[in-house]
């Protein structure tokens, strides 16, 4: 996969943390399961690697900075300035965590909730500009955001991230020049669980895969099945993040 050389435009997902209380557990069981390999990241919020698929940076691992703080994966989306845009989600209704600040020399980054909870990730890239492969086996293939309130979530980000949002399928996508590059639906399946941004990446082997991560210490939450973008399933690791796979090549 050639590397990225220019920022991704804004609204576009280009980044995936996950925030773990093990992160030696977490490099282990992605590593096995989706071949990764790690090099070191910023530390400005605590230890933190990059996690790279056949060379190439995909996501990264970090440990949370606050105990107790519940092991999730975080979807980022590029912003020509995260602290112009940080301002707008406060304007929108939503709350800001974290930031905007420098992360080293790779860029500046925020971290904020919607006007429904879902946490979500700025990235002002700079001399990181996001993953470099994707959806190839290993990479990032699709973000979605499960919500009570799809209606309004399209309001919020289509204001925020200033893209156009259009009912697609059985939901809604935010769209990039045209293009749908996110999901957002109802979520019926939350069940008390808070609205959240699902991760999903690409496999060769969708049933494989969740066959491995069981093998790995990890669980089955939904057994794979065929989705409107082709075979999925839903997973765990064993510090209980959640994340999904999906058949590579399909959006």
């Amino acid at each position: 996969m050639p590397a990225v050389t220019l920022r991704l435009a804004q609204g576009t997902p280009c980044w995936v943390s996950l925030m773990t209380d093990d992160l030696a557990g977490a490099r282990a069981f992605y590593g096995e399961l989706l071949d990764w390999s790690y090099t070191p990241g910023p530390t400005q919020l605590g230890a933190y690697v990059r996690a790279e698929s056949g060379g190439a940076p995909v996501a990264g691992l970090g440990v949370a900075a606050v105990p107790g703080f519940p092991v999730q994966w975080t979807t980022y989306f590029a912003v020509d300035s995260a602290d112009r845009t940080t301002q707008l989600v406060r304007e929108c209704g939503g709350t800001v965590a974290v930031g905007p600040l420098q992360a080293e020399r790779a860029g500046r980054l925020a971290i904020a909730a919607d006007v429904s909870g879902a946490v979500f990730g700025l990235w002002q890239g700079e001399e990181h500009l996001g993953h470099e492969a994707g959806p190839e086996p290993g990479g990032p293939a699709w973000a979605e955001l499960l919500t009570p309130d799809e209606e309004g979530a399209a309001v919020f980000y289509g204001a925020v991230l200033g893209r156009p949002v259009a009912p697609v399928g059985a939901g809604s996508a935010l769209l990039v020049g045209g293009r749908p590059v996110a999901g957002i639906r109802r979520g019926a399946e939350l069940r008390g669980h808070p609205p959240r941004w699902r991760v999903h990446f690409a496999v060769q082997d969708v049933e494989l895969t969740a066959r491995r991560a069981v093998a790995l210490g990890g669980r089955v939450l939904v057994e794979p099945h065929d989705s409107g973008r082709g075979p999925v399933a839903r997973l765990a690791d064993p510090q209980g993040g959640h994340f999904s796979v999906l058949r590579a090549g399909l959006r």
